[in-house]
């Protein structure tokens, strides 16, 4: 009787649909995409299996595989007859960045079925071959069954070490970036907002940034400011890119600024999947705990100095070498500090060396001009001790400093620690940085230092003073007109500011080491060419390799040796 027939396996169902469609003779590789779709929604009715042709486009996943609202994973399909290992180009590169973001995937030509967790291939299946017609292949209808079952039913694993947080979150990085330089180059006309905030960094922080460049600091930006938000968060139950918005510290107003944008209900589908996904991320980590060590200041490991370098050697282990970034061993470090703060105590009289109070007076550049386009100037009251490090990285110098002043001011006056800060130590403690990773790792650490030496911010506290810029570049007026720039207008200010008003008293820290820094264009090429001349300025010095002299570690000696003397 009809209503004791078996009803069919899903499977089965499947790879009929698969041999309709291949008959046709037009079948392409979406064509197959909808039986997939109803493949999965038959194993689990919950299941929804999004495809969605203009996020795929710029570099996401073939299918996002939700229940209810919760993403539980990612298929990649390709057409029938397309191998599935042995990949090369494109289709490698592609594959090898899902499995580093995605852990959990699946990957399919329709007949043959990869299921990959946390990167590596833990179960196969092949259901039929194409002879030159798709032959199915019963006898492992059964073994794909068991793997869908199993990928839809992966339940997100809590993150427990820094290890584990820093390749997560690199594997998302590198996607989010494709994802940033794919949506660029499809915007032919500049119309998409991400396009705008492009040409702004270009204006205001990094001239001649690049579209595959700008991506990758966009990327480390959004990475590393879902980490902070994270690592102020209180409730553990929650967590999302909108949740991150209202976490940012005030200390940062940069990435509370981008944040406004990413954390929009605006914000372009093609980008915010990822990003969401970046978020879920966080959700099963506990940052706090993850870096439960932070408190003991008086180590001699910094985790979060340790974090980025794995941050950094899982996303793009190439951009240390290509930066020219070595960190300074944290006894170096210590040693640095104690000996600037005695030479200001031994030879320029200041008592209280690094925690010195007294002020100078300046002529400060209003930004204006009169009407003859004479730049105008103020009378403005400064800190004498001004300090900066110039190529700060993930903040180490600075911290080191604050470490050296807390017990001057603390153990003098314990109740003014607070306000000492705010009015006395925010000033005059400068730092550049070109790296967004690092710019982002230094503002969590130095803010995460105050706090564990008892600091209270007021209901207004003053941002601190570093700034994502390249330190190379001489300190311009900035352009305030540009439709997306407003908040990158308050960043290259500030910088600016530092570049050119500030007379600085302390050059500390340790720049980048870059033998092959190329040549120099601009402010800094001009620079680069006085110093290569004879100390009369007219004749070039006969160098055997004047390569040399373009290292980034005497290009910065110039930048600060000749433009901030004192």
């Amino acid at each position: 009787m009809a209503g004791n027939t078996p009803m069919p396996m899903p499977i089965q169902t499947f790879i009929h649909q698969v041999q309709r469609l291949h008959r046709t003779g037009q079948a392409t590789e979406h064509s197959y995409r909808s039986a997939i779709e109803q493949l999965l929604h038959a194993l689990d009715d919950q299941i929804t299996a999004l495809n969605e042709p203009k996020r795929v486009a710029c570099g996401a996943p073939d299918f996002i595989i939700s229940r209810g609202d919760i993403v539980i994973g990612h298929l990649e399909a390709k057409d029938l007859g397309v191998a599935l290992r042995g990949m090369k180009g494109a289709n490698k590169a592609q594959q090898e960045r899902y499995r580093q973001a995605l852990p959990n995937l699946i990957y399919t030509n329709g007949l043959d079925w990869d299921f990959y967790h946390d990167g590596a291939r833990i179960a196969s299946a092949s259901i039929g071959a194409l002879a030159p017609e798709p032959q199915p292949q019963p006898d492992q209808f059964a073994a794909l069954e068991h793997l869908l079952r199993n990928f839809i039913a992966q339940q997100p694993q809590s993150i427990t070490s820094p290890r584990e947080l820093a390749e997560r979150m690199a594997g998302k990085a590198m996607l989010i970036k494709d994802i940033l330089y794919n949506t660029l180059s499809a915007d032919t006309e500049g119309a998409h907002e991400l396009s705008g905030q492009y040409h702004a960094f270009r204006e205001h922080l990094i001239e001649d940034i690049q579209p595959a460049d700008f991506a990758d600091l966009y990327a480390e930006t959004i990475a590393y400011g879902l980490f902070a938000a994270r690592l102020h968060d209180t409730d553990l139950t929650s967590f999302s890119r909108q949740q991150a918005l209202t976490l940012l510290p005030k200390s940062n107003p940069f990435l509370r600024s981008l944040f406004g944008y990413i954390a929009g209900i605006d914000l372009d589908d093609r980008i915010a999947w990822i990003i969401d996904d970046l978020a879920d991320v966080f959700q099963a980590a506990d940052v706090k705990a993850i870096l439960a060590n932070f408190g003991r200041l008086t180590g001699q490991q910094d985790p979060f100095l340790h974090f980025y370098e794995t941050f950094l050697a899982a996303y793009n282990p190439a951009k240390r070498k290509a930066r020219g970034v070595w960190y300074t061993p944290e006894p170096v470090v210590q040693f640095i500090v104690r000996a600037v703060d005695e030479v200001l105590q031994r030879e320029f009289g200041l008592a209280d060396g690094l925690a010195d109070t007294s002020k100078i007076t300046i002529d400060w550049d209003t930004g204006q001009t009169d009407k003859k386009g004479r730049r105008q100037t103020i009378k403005k009251a400064v800190h004498r001790v001004q300090m900066l490090d110039p190529a700060t990285g993930t903040g180490t110098f600075l911290a080191e400093v604050i470490k050296q002043i807390a017990p001057k001011v603390k153990d003098v006056a314990p109740g003014m620690w607070s306000a000492y800060i705010e009015q006395d130590l925010i000033p005059r403690l400068h730092g550049l940085e070109i790296l967004m990773a690092s710019y982002a790792m230094c503002h969590l650490k130095l803010d995460m230092i105050l706090a564990e030496l008892g600091y209270q911010p007021s209901p207004s506290p003053p941002r601190l003073s570093v700034y994502l810029t390249n330190a190379l570049e001489e300190g311009a007026p900035a352009n305030q007109t540009l439709l997306f720039s407003q908040w990158l207008t308050r960043e290259a200010k500030g910088a600016n500011a530092i570049k050119r008003d500030l007379p600085i008293m302390c050059v500390i820290g340790n720049p980048p080491y870059l033998g092959e820094g190329g040549i120099s264009a601009g402010w800094m090429g001009q620079l680069m060419e006085d110093y290569k001349k004879e100390p009369g300025g007219k004749v070039k010095l006969k160098e055997r390799n004047p390569k040399w002299l373009n290292d980034l570690y005497v290009k910065f000696g110039l930048d600060h040796a000749l433009v901030h003397c004192c």
